[in-house]
């Protein structure tokens, strides 16, 4: 067996508890996860500090630099982004429609939790933590395949994420990281039927068509960005110039930054200089 199938097999019966788990267990290994992640803030960026200092020295400037580099105020970020995750209604069990056929038969629709979730993904080590929190509150078992830019942030944010989870009973593989960062390492799992049950990229366009292209895993296909803003007739113009200011200034470089504005024709002579 291969190290990414050990990957694949601890994966699956860690995702097997995890179905099981009670939302009050799961939201506070995440909230355990908030405070690893404070607590261990300085080892963390010592960390980024050498991904980042690769980065440089590789001639990455600019906006991909500034998508790698984390901050007290960026970990804090990400710590507050897993409590919001574990305030949020538990989506397992809810049930969204259920009807009865002439013959007594129920049949509905249930949230279950899919099993194992791959991810695949460019160098933001904030997605690490999001990714995370997102797939245990659904109560799915993780195998994370960050950039080789990333890779010594995404292992120490990893481990902080791992100790929450041993500190409330929960099976620490149920958040693995993947630290092969070859090409051949993402090929991999995109071939890993056995194990995984679907598979998501995150990242630039290229990446989302390989793994499209390529994966025999089913994979949830995400988009590459150009977030509108429409400014429409009436609207408060003070109000509409706040949030493009904050759309686009408050991390420019990241795919959910504002990229395209529209103004209503309308609006035009009064909002646009």
């Amino acid at each position: 067996m291969n190290s990414l199938e050990e990957y694949g097999k601890k994966a699956k019966v860690a995702s097997r508890i995890l179905a099981g788990v009670t939302v009050d267990r799961k939201n506070e290994a995440l909230n355990q996860a908030a405070d690893h992640l404070i607590r261990y803030q300085e080892r963390i960026l010592e960390e980024n500090h050498k991904d980042v200092e690769a980065a440089r020295n590789a001639g990455v400037k600019g906006a991909l630099l500034d998508r790698l580099m984390l901050n007290e105020g960026r970990i804090a970020s990400m710590a507050e982004g897993l409590r919001q995750i574990a305030v949020l209604e538990d989506p397992v069990g809810e049930v969204l429609w259920m009807k009865q056929r002439p013959n007594g038969l129920l049949i509905g629709q249930q949230r279950v939790p899919l099993g194992v979730v791959g991810v695949i993904y460019e160098a933001r080590p904030n997605v690490t933590a999001d990714v995370a929190g997102l797939c245990l509150k659904t109560g799915n078992a993780a195998i994370l395949r960050g950039g080789r830019e990333a890779i010594f942030s995404n292992k120490a944010i990893v481990e902080c994420l791992q100790v929450a989870l041993e500190k409330t009973g929960l099976p620490k593989d149920s958040i693995q990281l993947i630290t092969d960062t070859s090409r051949e390492s993402a090929q991999a799992l995109m071939r890993m039927n056995q194990y995984l049950d679907v598979l998501i990229p995150r990242g630039g366009a290229g990446l989302i068509k390989s793994v499209v292209e390529n994966s025999t895993v089913p994979v949830i296909e995400t988009g590459t960005g150009n977030c509108h803003v429409y400014i429409d007739n009436p609207s408060d113009l003070k109000m509409g110039i706040d949030i493009i200011v904050n759309a686009k200034t408050h991390r420019p470089g990241v795919c959910n930054a504002a990229e395209t504005l529209l103004v209503h024709k309308d609006m035009a002579e009064i909002f646009l200089p």
